[in-house]
C-alpha cells in the first residue's frame, strides 16, 4: 500500500485525492492547502486523511511514501526538491517547473536517489492520443509533414503563467510523444489584453527533426472551446478532436501526388500538375476511460516496478525547454530561438 501526501487541492487536487485514495494500491494519508475551506471539504469526504496548511510537514513525514504536487507552477521546484531530498517519490502537475535549470536539478536529484519523478501531462494517457501515436508509428500516414494544434476557450484566465505555459504545455507534450523527438527551434508571437505581462493568446511554430513543423494556437480569450489537432502525413491525414466523446479520431485517405513532367516549352503552370487524392475516412474505435485515472495508475506502477514513467522528469524538462524558448521568442518579437535538448542539459542518463 503506497502512502500518499497531496499538496494543493485546487483545480485537479480533489480528483487526485479521490483516485489515489482507492485503498487497493494506495491511500491518501495527508493533504495540505493554504485554503482552510478546501481542507474542510477534504476532511468531510476523506476523514482518514489528516489535513494541514503546512506543506513542509507532509514533505518530510515518515508515513508518506510519495508526494503529489498540484500547486501553482512557481512553487513546483521548491516543493518537489524538498520531497525528493526527503526520499519521496514525486508526482508534479505540468509544467514541472518554470525554468529549465530547475527542471534539470529535479531530474538529476531523482535519478541520483533512484526515485520516481513523474509530470502530470495527462493527455499522454488519453486513449485517443495513444491510438494516434500507434497510427503514426505504424507508418499509416506516411512521413509526417506537419501538425496543426489549436487549444482555445474563454477562460479560465490565469495570473501565474501565460497561455503558453498553461495551454501549450499540453500540445508540446503530445507532439513530442507522437514524434518521439524534441523541437530544436521555435518562433512565437503573443498578445496581451487582460493582465499586463501575461499573454492571453500565443501563436508558435516549432521545428522538429526530419523537416516536421508543429504550429500552435493557444488562447483563453476565444469564443469557442477547441481541442483540435491535425496531423498531415505524406499519404494520409489524421485529426483529433478532444471535444468529441464518440469519434475523437479520424483518418483521412487524402494526399497530393507530385506528377512533374518535362514540358515541351517553358510553361511553369503546365509543367507541374498536382493530383489530389480524396479517399475514404476511417474512424478508429477508441476505448472510453478516465485519463487521469490511467495517469495515477501509471505513477503507482512505475514506483512498484522501478521503471521510468512515460512522462518522467526528462519528458517534463523537454516541454519546459520548448516553453522557455517560446518565451524568449515572444520577447524577441518573434525571432527564432533554439530549444535546449534534454541530453545537452542533463546528459544521456
Amino acid at each position: 500500500m503506497l502512502n500518499v501526501g497531496i499538496v494543493g487541492v485546487g483545480h485537479w487536487g480533489p480528483n487526485l485525492v479521490r483516485l489515489f485514495d482507492d485503498r487497493r494500491k494506495s491511500r491518501v494519508v495527508a493533504v495540505a492547502d493554504l485554503d482552510q475551506n478546501r481542507l474542510s471539504q477534504v476532511a468531510d469526504r476523506f476523514p482518514e486523511a489528516r489535513t494541514t496548511t503546512n506543506a513542509a510537514s507532509i514533505l518530510s513525514a515518515d508515513d508518506v511514501d510519495a508526494v503529489v504536487i498540484t500547486t501553482p507552477t512557481s512553487t513546483h521546484y521548491e516543493l518537489a526538491k524538498s520531497a525528493l531530498t526527503a526520499g519521496k517519490h514525486v508526482f508534479v502537475e505540468k509544467p514541472i517547473t518554470s525554468e529549465v535549470e530547475h527542471a534539470r536539478d529535479l531530474v538529476q536529484l531523482a535519478e541520483e536517489r533512484n526515485l520516481t519523478l513523474m509530470v502530470g501531462h495527462v493527455f499522454l494517457f488519453n486513449a485517443a492520443v495513444r491510438r494516434a501515436r500507434e497510427e503514426i508509428e505504424a507508418g499509416s500516414l506516411g512521413t509526417v509533414q506537419y501538425i496543426s494544434m489549436v487549444r482555445t476557450n474563454l477562460g479560465p484566465i490565469r495570473m501565474d503563467v501565460n497561455a503558453a505555459w498553461d495551454l501549450a504545455a499540453h500540445d508540446i507534450s503530445i507532439a513530442n510523444y507522437w514524434l518521439n523527438a524534441e523541437p530544436y527551434a521555435v518562433s512565437a508571437t503573443a498578445g496581451t489584453w487582460i493582465n499586463e505581462g501575461v499573454a492571453d493568446a500565443v501563436f508558435a511554430t516549432l521545428k522538429y527533426p526530419d523537416n516536421v513543423l508543429v504550429n500552435l494556437h493557444v488562447s483563453w480569450l476565444h469564443p469557442r472551446k477547441s481541442r483540435d489537432i491535425t496531423v498531415v502525413g505524406e499519404t494520409k491525414m489524421l485529426t483529433f478532436d478532444d471535444n468529441s466523446l464518440t469519434e475523437p479520431l479520424r483518418v483521412y485517405d487524402k494526399g497530393v501526388t507530385d506528377e512533374r513532367r518535362a514540358a515541351p516549352f517553358v510553361d511553369s503552370f503546365a509543367s507541374f500538375r498536382a493530383s489530389v487524392r480524396d479517399g475514404d475516412i476511417v474512424i478508429p474505435k477508441v476505448a472510453a476511460g478516465e485519463p487521469l485515472g490511467s495517469e495515477v495508475a501509471h505513477f503507482i506502477s512505475s514506483i512498484e516496478s522501478g521503471s521510468r514513467p512515460i512522462t518522467d522528469g526528462r519528458a517534463g524538462l523537454a516541454v519546459v525547454a520548448a516553453l522557455e524558448a517560446i518565451q524568449k521568442s515572444i520577447a524577441a518579437d518573434g525571432a527564432q530561438q533554439p530549444v535546449e535538448q534534454v541530453a545537452e542539459v542533463v546528459g544521456n542518463g
